[in-house]
């Protein structure tokens, strides 16, 4: 099915997605879908040909179909946080989160495209959409790109109230 965004811009300075946007997205979970561990999260809202993530999900969770400039939906109920979509996505646009890793935290795997790559246990800067400054946290992976990907992975722990808020890092 071909979802059609309404007329919710992206904000206005910076072009950066807003969170009423994301959640018009077929890619982006209700609170129900977060619940059960990790899961993928497609930030994208640009109808343009792209469909690697489709064509790498081991457990067809994610349909673009055609025209391959619809925008993809994913499944969630089929996800399995495989991270197999996050590297291979040109856009940068797919993360994997776990609502609840614990009681308090939650775990992000971020596509990261810099050397060097932080390493396990490092304290590093999470970053909003924007680029600010959110909150420290923890390295906890981090997976080198695999063959056919463009990016690698990393995998930081926050704090739970910030899950939706943070989508990068700095160290």
């Amino acid at each position: 099915m071909v979802k059609k965004l309404d007329k919710i811009p992206n904000d206005s300075e910076t072009g950066v997605l807003t969170i009423e946007r994301l959640r018009q997205t077929p890619g982006f979970p209700d609170e129900k879908d977060l619940e059960n561990g990790l899961i993928a999260v497609i930030e994208c809202d640009e109808d343009i040909p792209c469909n690697p993530c489709e064509s790498i999900c081991p457990n067809a969770a994610i349909k673009v179909g055609n025209p391959i400039t619809n925008l993809p939906v994913l499944n969630f109920s089929k996800c399995s946080g495989c991270l197999k979509c996050l590297g291979i996505c040109p856009g940068l646009c797919i993360f994997a989160i776990n609502k609840n890793y614990n009681n308090d935290k939650s775990l992000i795997y971020i596509p990261y495209e810099y050397y060097p790559l932080p390493k396990k246990d490092m304290i590093v800067r999470a970053l909003d959409r924007k680029g600010n400054y959110v909150c420290d946290a923890v390295v906890l992976k981090v997976l080198k790109p695999l063959k056919k990907q463009n990016s690698g992975l990393v995998g930081i722990i926050i704090p739970k109230e910030y899950f939706n808020i943070v989508r990068n890092f700095e160290f």
